[in-house]
Formats: structure tokens, sequence, C-alpha cells
């Protein structure tokens, strides 16, 4: 039970080292993985240590005690939201797929491909990318131009089409926000949003893009372009009024899972997000979000969160049977994906560090940005 636990929790973590708390749960095998954020990086006058990032990921990569790797995850999407920079080439916003026009599918590949190329010769398995929210509304203050266009399809192909990319160069891809986070008019990060679209709306324009993922993920070769799936704190008053995304049943498993047919692994966004914690407790969320049919809870940044997450599906697995089998399929979903990702690595050498930075994927960036 605490080997299966310990798959479902990723955690961010304070400083630019593996501090002791960390490595104990590692080494115990209490975290499945970490997510490295701007404040673990190491940064003098605008340019990231590289040999820093490559230690602290290679210290990252522990294994549990039962043999399951952990995983190395960051938030890499290009524009605002671009954890490392120089020397690492810097990506416009995606949003300049939208004036590209015919090769756009085709230059989406290839930044997918140079993004993944830089981010996996750092030491990362996972970038939390791409995009699947369309940008539909000028006001959004988190979506913008992170996303890949303002028109459901087009926008779903770009995406898509960079997620090959970055399975390509041997990195887990992750979509994100299910059911779709492109027009709200504020930010999770801060509050609880909500979208009160009719049903016929969101099938049209907002789930179209995680459809198509879906579809992609169920015929693609482990470990395919859309490995991961990630929730949003937003209300969808048309399918679950009563709770956010991330905690609903009728969105998580009966609308992804069921509807959809998304058979890859849901990852919750950070339960430290404001729309979530100032809510509720982080031990009330956890089980929320399993219940709900995640597979993955992301706590980014509160350790004492952390420990009440982890508590709390420990004393709910001894508790609820039918809990508990909710957690060994998910760790089951989450191993799953470790293994292909390991297999396909193993047979896919990463490119070194002249990958980082590299003169042609600056060429590519300027193209994209032109």
């Amino acid at each position: 039970m605490r080997d299966d636990i310990g798959q479902l929790l990723w955690f961010g973590f304070p400083g630019p080292t593996v501090d002791a708390r960390l490595r104990k749960k590692l080494e115990a095998g209490e975290v499945g993985a970490t997510i490295v954020f701007k404040r673990n990086l190491v940064v003098t006058d605008g340019v990231t240590d590289i040999d820093a990032i490559i230690a602290l990921n290679r210290d990252l990569h522990r294994a549990a005690p039962d043999g399951t790797p952990a995983l190395v995850a960051v938030d890499h999407e290009g524009g605002v939201v671009q954890r490392v920079r120089a020397p690492a080439t810097h990506w416009p916003p995606m949003m300049r797929h939208d004036a590209l026009g015919g090769d756009a599918l085709d230059i989406a590949a290839k930044v997918g491909r140079a993004l993944g190329d830089e981010v996996r010769a750092l030491g990362f398995d996972i970038d939390f990318a791409p995009i699947l929210d369309v940008h539909t509304n000028a006001a959004n203050p988190i979506i913008g131009d992170r996303a890949f266009g303002t028109e459901a399809d087009a926008a779903a192909r770009r995406a898509l089409s960079f997620a090959a990319g970055l399975a390509a160069a041997g990195v887990l891809g992750c979509g994100k926000h299910f059911p779709g986070h492109g027009d709200t008019s504020t930010d999770s990060h801060l509050e609880l949003p909500r979208i009160d679209h009719a049903w016929e709306r969101l099938e049209k324009t907002e789930l179209h893009p995680f459809r198509l993922a879906a579809d992609a993920q169920a015929v693609a070769a482990a470990p395919g372009p859309i490995p991961m799936i990630m929730t949003a704190h937003v209300v969808f008053a048309a399918i679950d009024a009563s709770v956010p995304a991330t905690l609903s049943h009728k969105v998580v498993t009966g609308l992804l899972r069921e509807r959809l047919g998304y058979q890859g692994v849901i990852v919750s966004d950070d339960l430290d997000m404001k729309a979530i914690a100032a809510t509720m407790g982080a031990d009330v969320a956890a089980i929320g979000a399993i219940r709900a049919g995640c597979d993955v809870l992301l706590l980014c940044k509160e350790e004492a969160h952390q420990d009440l997450a982890e508590m709390a599906l420990a004393k709910e697995c001894e508790r609820d049977s039918e809990f508990r089998a909710l957690v060994g399929a998910a760790a089951r979903r989450v191993r799953a994906m470790k293994k292909a990702h390991a297999d396909f690595t193993k047979a896919h050498p990463a490119r070194g560090r002249e990958a980082i930075g590299h003169a042609d994927h600056a060429a590519l960036a300027a193209r994209l940005r032109s």
C-alpha cells in the first residue's frame, strides 16, 4: 500500500539541492516523481548553471525499494512558462504557430523535438506540455498565448504535433488542462474559475483537443504522444456544477476516462493552488482527486500539505477497500508509463550537452518568432 501511494505523490521541493527530507522520501519510495521549478535552479546574471541542473536531476533519479524509478518533471512550454532560459534555447509562445499557415504542423513537431532534446539532455523525464486549451477569451489571465491557437481543431493538431516531437525525443508529455481552461477570466492559481457554457459549446471547442489526444494515445505505441493529461481546477457547470474538475468523478472518470476513452495517466493540477487550497485541506483534496479518477497528485510547494496528503491516503486505504483498489489501479498505470519510458529511453539515447541551445534550435525559434 505504501509503495502504491508513493507512486501517486509527485512533489516540488524548496532549493537547488536534494535536502535530507526529500532524499529520505525518495529512497523510501514515498515520492513517485519530483518537479523542478525556478527556485531549484542556480541562475547568475540571467544565465542558468547547466552543470547544477544536470547534477540535481541525477541526484533526484532514485529508485524506490521495489525498484520503480522516480522521474523528474519540469514545466517547459516556451514563452512565459519556460523554467530553463539561457544558455538553453528561448522559445517564443506557442501561439506563434497561429501565424504560420500551412506549415504550422511541421514546425510544431520540429519545435517539440528540439525542445524535447534539450529538456532530456538536462536530465528531465517529463515536460508538463503541451497546452491543449483553446485561447478563446482575450481576458484570460493564465492561458493566453500559451495556447497553440484560437480555433479548436487547429490548436489541437498543432499541440499534438508538438507532443509527438517531445515523444520522439524521449520526453513524457502532458496535455493540459482538462476539460479546458482557455475561456476562463480568472486564474486558478489565485481563485476558483467557473465556466457556464452549454454542453454543445464545450463539446465543440473545449473538449475537441482532448478527444483527439485520447484518440492519439489509444492508437500509439507506448509511451505515445500524450501519455498524461492534467486536470483543471475549474468548475464546468454543464458537467458538474458542484466541484472543480479535478475533484469531479463526472469529469475525470465519466467524461475523460469513459466517454473519451483516455487510458493514460491522469494528473491533478497542483493541489497547492488557491482554487483548491483556499477551500479545503490537502487531505480532503487528495482523497477527492483519487476518488474522481486522478492517478497522480501534484503538491508543488507546501511540505505540510505533502505530509497531510500522504497520511490521508494511507488512512483512507486502510479504512476503505474500494479506495485502496483505486490507489492500486492508479499506481499500476504510473508504473506502466515508467516502464514504457525506461524501455524507450534505453533504446534511444539522449543527445549530449551540445543539444542545449543548439544553433539549429535557435534558428527554429527565430522562424517561429518572425
